[in-house]
């Protein structure tokens, strides 16, 4: 393939008709170094996709009343390997809650949704998702050319030979799985486009409650209900980001072990006011203790969401049962072996409506639901997938329409802890830093400040470095008078946990506070017995956590050494 088809299986076609989309459009991918073409209508976008292309970026517009047939009839006759990604800008949502592009979605295929206004970042990043999957497709198509092509060379030399044939089924796998990895972007690009519309809606509480804040004689009463929208907000995108780690598995878990009986009994008295009056709640444990070693919360949380889904599934009165078993092997789940080891299973059975089998496979996808339009955000139950699975366990369901459904989650079991008393002093509450210092380790400029601002207002006395390497330098042998540090996890070079572990050889007493949104190391490692908060965090999460690792440690800030360092007594 030369220059010329490589450029024309990668171009953009844009069609956007009215105003100045277009022109928007071609001149945010240019700038981003990708090829772009306008199309001037529905026949012309379908006679460009007949010489290929590597996505489509259409308005809803474009699409609403014009005749779809032969653009119909191109998406239905696209080979095996070939599902073009299209991308529409619409000003009404989803399909959750626009029926144009609910109707769209069915006539076009593989579609994301990108609802307008956006960033300019954002649809760069949707429309790379997008021409990332489709040169996966690309790669199947040549490896299933390859593929043919060897096969029928097979049969004209001799088709009987075996080790040939075992060769030519080998490279078939392969093939097949260049195809999955190729829809598995595209599933990708739909997650991006899931995720920046959930985005787009709580930035713009926040924008429209900050931009009310900044007027001078706003009343004390609207005041105070804006921060709360910001506040609430925040919390909510916090939980949406820790739902897609939980997912993706690389949601920073913080283990403990614990018995499952008595953790059941808190959650089933919990049961009953989310579930309502009308769903009787029913506890079914064994005699003997059983202990497992998770996220204790993020454990409770996955009872929760199964319990709000058999709570909408049930659409009534009907009895929900929370059923405890010990010492129980897991079964071969989803078409993954199973174990004999001693797995806890926690089951949760309904008798609602049952769940169609065409929709049991997808019902772990993050954004996908079966429910109606603003009762749910389909990540309830991929939380309870990603959990099951980072924990070392898994979930199974089993359902029957008209009947009910039951939810097992595995984990595995383990011995009961040792009980060992906490010598650790109780903090004081107080909340001020008297002037303590803190080297604050942050690659990010407008955290650093952010970071470094809240410490002086918290009434401590700040440092600030831009990655690891300064802070082991500025730090040296004794600590140069640093109280504590307070460290970013992810940044280039040394990560934030890698310093962490190099002070506790060097400076074991010198506390260490890690902070981190997302981690892969955090996530497949732990945080190694160093405190940790959870982006994002509050000033007073900040100082709680400064407080008690330095409850006991006093200042004297009259010793001053040689070098103008202050020197602290431990």
């Amino acid at each position: 393939m030369n220059a010329r088809d490589d450029a024309v299986s990668e171009r953009v076609l844009i069609l956007a008709p009215h105003g100045r989309d277009a022109a928007l459009a071609l001149q945010l991918l240019r700038s981003a170094d990708l090829t772009a073409q306008v199309v001037a209508d529905l026949p012309g976008l379908v006679r460009e996709l007949m010489a290929t292309a590597g996505a489509v970026l259409v308005t809803e517009e474009a699409m609403r009343t014009a005749d779809v047939a032969d653009l119909s009839r191109w998406v239905e006759a696209q080979p095996a390997w070939s599902d073009m990604p299209f991308i529409l800008l619409t000003r009404q949502g989803g399909v959750d809650r626009n029926p144009t592009a609910a109707r769209l979605s069915r006539i076009l295929g593989n579609v994301s949704f990108l609802e307008r206004p956006f960033h300019p970042t954002t649809l760069i990043s949707v429309v790379m998702a997008a021409l990332r999957g489709r040169r996966r497709q690309y790669e199947a198509r040549a490896r299933l050319d390859e593929l043919h092509a060897r096969e029928a060379q097979l049969r004209e030399l001799n088709a009987t030979l075996e080790s040939r044939v075992a060769l030519a089924v080998d490279e078939r796998t392969l093939a097949e799985e260049a195809l999955r990895q190729s829809q598995k972007m595209e599933a990708v690009g739909q997650l991006t486009g899931g995720v920046a519309h959930d985005f787009n809606n709580l930035l713009t509480i926040i924008r429209s409650s900050v931009d009310f804040l900044r007027r001078p004689n706003l009343p004390e009463d609207r005041r105070r209900r804006y921060m709360d929208a910001v506040s609430d907000t925040v919390d909510r995108a916090a939980k949406l980001t820790g739902q897609l780690l939980a997912f993706a598995r690389r949601q920073a878990l913080k283990p403990e072990t614990f018995e499952v009986g008595g953790c059941l009994r808190d959650v089933a008295d919990m049961l009953d006011t989310v579930t309502g009056a009308r769903i009787h709640v029913v506890l079914e444990t064994p005699e003997e203790d059983c202990h497992v070693h998770c996220d204790r919360s993020q454990f409770e949380t996955a009872l929760i969401n199964m319990a709000v889904n058999a709570r909408d599934a049930i659409e009534g009165e009907g009895t929900l049962v929370l059923r405890l078993a010990c010492g129980q092997p897991m079964p071969a789940i989803r078409g993954h072996v199973g174990s004999r080891a001693h797995f806890v299973a926690v089951s949760l059975s309904d008798n609602g409506s049952g769940i169609a089998p065409e929709q049991l496979s997808r019902i772990f996808e993050p954004f996908f639901t079966t429910k109606e339009v603003g009762k749910g955000t389909g990540l309830g139950l991929s939380q309870v997938f990603g959990f099951a699975k980072q924990s070392g366990g898994d979930v199974d369901v089993s359902s029957r329409l008209g009947v009910g459904s039951v939810f097992t989650l595995y984990l595995p079991e383990v011995t009961a802890p040792v009980e060992a008393v906490d010598a650790r002093p109780i903090p004081t509450g107080r909340t001020d830093g008297l002037g303590r210092r803190v080297l604050v380790v942050e690659d990010n400029v407008e955290v650093g400040r952010f970071a470094t601002q809240i410490l002086e207002d918290l009434g401590y006395a700040t440092e600030w470095t831009a990655n690891a390497e300064a802070a082991l330098e500025r730090l040296g042998p004794d600590g140069g008078g640093v109280d504590a540090v307070f460290s970013d996890v992810v940044m280039p070079g040394m990560g934030g946990v890698a310093l962490a572990e190099a002070l506790r050889q060097r400076l074991p007493h010198l506390p260490v506070v890690l902070a981190s949104g997302y981690s892969h190391v955090l996530a497949e490692e732990g945080v190694h017995g160093f405190e940790l908060l959870h982006k994002p965090y509050s000033a007073e999460q900040l100082s709680r956590v400064l407080c008690r690792m330095l409850g006991d440690r006093t200042v004297q800030p009259s010793l001053i050494g040689d070098q103008g360092t202050r020197q602290t007594r431990r």
